[in-house]
């Protein structure tokens, strides 16, 4: 999944006095684009990434995506780096796709520190890493971002990358719950089975710890 068209207006990308949202219109937004605003060339991808008010183009999408995303626009990063993990307008590369995720999540993208996570964990392009994958979703998951939270708790589930915890991994899928996802719901019930009246609740103080502490205190 890839983000949608910004509407954010920040000192670092607008350069012009026309507001952000005047670019969702195509014509408009090309001439932004062409003159450097990195908030219109990453809306152009989206564009012609969806093909909206012009006709579906991959390539091109990856051409304005690549020229924001080299400015530093963290959501051109990530969707840059899901083109080269899908092979979406070019040669499908997952050492770039790690490249571009990373940017991204360093700047605090929540889907491409999950992503990142994805490729430490599945070991694509680049050496698996269960506790770099588990570092991933923790910063996603702390900031309240549900995949990160469901992907965390799996990983303390699996025992992969951190010591086998049901405890920790029924708080993931609580706190995951109570954010609205159903996915999680489903994992907090399944893994309650295998767990004790005690320890169910101990995981359940866990959460609501974690929850009002506003993610700051879950471990």
């Amino acid at each position: 999944m890839k983000r949608n068209i910004s509407t954010i207006c920040t000192v670092l990308f607008c350069f012009f006095e026309m507001s952000c949202t005047e670019c969702h219109n195509f014509d408009t937004c090309k001439v932004l684009a062409e003159k450097g605003d990195a908030v219109a060339q990453y809306n152009l991808g989206v564009m012609y990434d969806n093909g909206e008010g012009v006709a579906k183009d991959d390539k091109e999408a990856v051409k304005w995506y690549r020229l924001a995303a080299e400015q530093g626009a963290a959501d051109a990063q990530f969707n840059l780096g899901v083109m080269y993990r899908d092979g979406q307008g070019v040669a499908q590369d997952y050492k770039e796709a790690v490249k571009w995720y990373r940017l991204s999540a360093e700047q605090g993208n929540l889907k491409a520190q999950v992503n990142l996570g994805l490729m430490y964990g599945a070991g694509q392009g680049i050496a698996q890493d269960y506790k770099e994958a588990v570092k991933w979703y923790r910063l996603a998951a702390e900031q309240g971002d549900a995949l990160g939270q469901v992907d965390l708790g799996l990983m303390y589930y699996y025992g992969k990358g951190v010591s086998q915890d049901y405890s920790r991994a029924h708080m993931w899928f609580n706190v995951c719950a109570v954010n609205g996802s159903d996915l999680c719901q489903k994992k907090r019930d399944l893994i309650a089975k295998k767990m004790t009246t005690q320890k169910i609740a101990e995981a359940q103080k866990m959460a609501k710890k974690c929850i009002e502490s506003n993610y700051k205190n879950c471990d």
